[in-house]
């Protein structure tokens, strides 16, 4: 979830630095970006590690909570 709100409020971010031509907003828009798509890859795989070593392997599982 985290993730794509960073996502969102990068793209958000880029936008408003291309509007007003501001390179330091466009690029912090895209870094926002990145760190959003970065996020949800390393919750997934968090996710699938922990599936791995929980010997479940069943895509439809509910979120494990500690």
């Amino acid at each position: 979830m985290a993730g794509k709100m960073d996502q969102g409020k990068g793209r958000i971010k880029e936008a408003a630095g291309v509007l007003t031509d501001d390179e330091s907003l466009k690029s912090e828009g895209k870094l926002d970006q990145l760190v959003g798509k970065l996020k949800e890859k390393a919750a997934k795989a968090t996710e699938k590690m922990r599936n791995i070593l929980t010997g479940n392997t069943s895509t439809n599982r509910t979120k494990w909570r500690a």
